[in-house]
């Protein structure tokens, strides 16, 4: 692995809780496909862990409900004809996921108002875009 896989700030993702996996992964391949482990499932403990700060962890539990199964988020990688690599796509998109489940929410939107300048300028030109219409029709010469 190339090092711990930040996830926001000085957060990373501890290598000893993570769970990894390995099959035979489907797709192209040569000779070496049929007998080598490349695809890659990552699992990582989401409801347990300590790594994550109290917030984050509510947070990436709420917004993650739909991909746990028992507080375990899972994700695989076989992109690549190499476990290696497959393993560092893992990481890296598990580190993505956690970080985009832990951000902060938006903040809300305020209100504003149209500006009354705008608002009478939109109101002059379909005045007259009306009258420029109005003008092509037939004409008694």
């Amino acid at each position: 692995m190339s090092g711990p896989y930040v996830i926001r700030g000085s957060v990373s993702l501890p290598e000893a809780e993570l769970m990894w996996r390995f099959s035979r992964s489907s797709g192209p391949g040569g000779q070496h496909v049929n007998t080598s482990d490349s695809q890659v499932e990552l699992r990582f403990d989401l409801a347990r862990t300590q790594a994550l700060p109290p917030v984050w962890k509510e947070r990436a539990l709420e917004r993650l409900a739909d991909r746990l199964v028992a507080g375990v988020v899972c994700v695989r990688a076989s992109e690549h004809r190499s476990q290696w690599r497959n393993r560092e796509t893992a990481a890296v998109r598990l580190a993505a996921l956690l970080a985009e489940a832990t951000a902060p929410p938006p903040k809300p939107r305020r209100k504003t108002r149209v500006p009354r300048g705008i608002n009478e300028r939109r109101l002059r030109e379909k005045k007259q875009r009306s009258q420029i219409k109005r003008g092509r029709g037939g004409h008694d010469w």
